[in-house]
């Protein structure tokens, strides 16, 4: 990260002597960082000039870090109004180096035991955030979260058939539907977002106190949520047909 942040700092291509400098560390140590970098992509050396500078991979994530933000801010613009029309908290996540995290909380009118703090990384088959994410990301994605949840004893971890039990049905349902997974005595509902081309979705989840989600109020906060979301896809860009939960 040091080289990193030389470069970064260094605002163009530097030569060896230069991120050395910048770095704080011997030619030889810094020419190792820079090898090992340029391997994975994250800096790449003019074969004219001999200059480093940011990588095609670094620049990708920066491209994918304003490109996120840019749907966060318009995602995050629905979420006021989804609220207040439901009553029940809103949350918004994204998917982040090990699962969801969480990066908006509208708290609504009915008090919950405990809340979840933005930047927190919600579990997979636990949360009905991370149920969407295993419906509509790719194993190559998903599988190495959900191996870590499981070495780690988190709570409500889910085998592989019960894994294809979930995104099964939030394929049909067009939604994930969890009570208690991540907080006792809360039912969350959470609905995915999609964007233009191949991006990764944002999702969008309420959470009411169990105890005053019957079928009627669910049906009618469900409802909400999936409108907002096909809403939200749209101004995003996206062309996908949105799901309706089956009775």
């Amino acid at each position: 990260m040091t080289v990193l942040r030389a470069l970064e700092e260094g605002l163009g291509p530097m030569s060896l002597t230069q991120l050395a400098g910048a770095s704080g560390m011997s030619a030889s140590k810094a020419h190792r960082y820079l090898v090992s970098l340029g391997r994975v992509g994250l800096v790449a050396q003019s074969r004219s000039s001999g200059l480093y500078d940011m990588g095609p991979a670094l620049r990708r994530l920066g491209m994918e870090a304003l490109r996120r933000m840019d749907e966060v801010g318009l995602a995050s613009e629905y979420l006021p109004g989804l609220r207040d029309r439901t009553g029940h908290a809103v949350n918004l996540a994204v998917w982040g180096d090990h699962g969801p995290v969480i990066v908006r909380w509208d708290y609504g009118s009915y008090a919950l035991p405990i809340t979840v703090r933005v930047g927190a990384t919600l579990p997979l088959a636990g949360s009905s955030v991370g149920r969407v994410y295993l419906a509509h990301l790719p194993e190559t994605l998903t599988g190495p979260v959900l191996r870590g949840e499981r070495e780690a004893g988190v709570p409500n971890t889910a085998s592989d058939a019960e894994i294809g039990r979930i995104t099964a049905a939030v394929l049909r349902d067009g939604v994930a539907l969890t009570t208690g997974g991540v907080i006792p005595g809360v039912t969350s509902v959470a609905a995915p977002v999609f964007a233009a081309g191949e991006s990764l979705p944002l999702v969008v989840a309420l959470a009411l106190p169990a105890r005053v989600a019957t079928d009627e109020v669910l049906a009618a906060v469900t409802a909400e949520l999936v409108e907002t979301t096909a809403a939200m896809s749209a101004e995003l860009g996206s062309s996908r047909p949105v799901a309706r939960r089956s009775g």
